[in-house]
């Protein structure tokens, strides 16, 4: 008996449009994130998303995870566990909306999660890999969502939100900080 992959032909597309999300689905504060995100298909913006964060982190140095842009500021490796843990909770948040639970759900304090985290102690390399690995989970799980899911409304936050616009929100806020990363971290640290 021959082992054979089931491999999909196009694996970052679904059968169906998915919209941009509108006004209404999710707080006016995320338009921040979404207005970033370009046009065309959301999970193939994510996994390029992926390939461009590798780009820019691929290379880097110790001294270059360790820097901070200013003092106070976030450590860069502080900015990519940051994006990490977000994008876990905005992915959870899809994932008990997209499955019908709509048991309202808290926000979270970004600061302590980064004040908690193990960001500084960890290699530069293995958030890398972390990033790969939340960004590979969320895929899946966007990728395994039937069409009425991504429309289902839920609380977060206190807000309503809908499944789509969770996703737009998880692009735009991992571009968000890629920009900040290149902007503010990178070059600076060069100088």
């Amino acid at each position: 008996m021959q082992d054979h992959a089931i491999a999909s032909p196009n694996p970052s597309h679904v059968p169906y449009a998915i919209a941009r999300p509108q006004a209404g689905e999710y707080a006016p504060y995320y338009d921040r994130y979404i207005s970033l995100v370009g046009e065309g298909d959301i999970l193939a913006t994510l996994e390029d998303q992926r390939r461009s964060t590798m780009l820019l982190l691929s290379g880097r140095d110790e001294a270059e995870g360790n820097f901070r842009c200013a003092p106070g500021k976030w450590t860069a490796k502080e900015v990519l566990g940051h994006v990490c843990d977000t994008e876990r909770i905005f992915a959870y948040r899809a994932l008990r909306i997209a499955r019908g639970d709509t048991t309202p759900m808290p926000g979270f304090e970004q600061d302590d999660y980064v004040r908690h985290g193990p960001f500084s102690r960890l290699a530069l390399c293995d958030l890398i890999e972390e990033y790969l690995a939340v960004r590979r989970a969320t895929l899946s799980l966007l990728r395994g969502l039937d069409e009425a899911a991504w429309n289902r409304r839920g609380t977060a936050s206190d807000n309503e939100i809908t499944v789509r616009a969770l996703a737009y929100i998880i692009a735009g806020h991992e571009l968000h900080h890629r920009r900040i990363l290149e902007e503010k971290y990178f070059v600076a640290s060069r100088r």
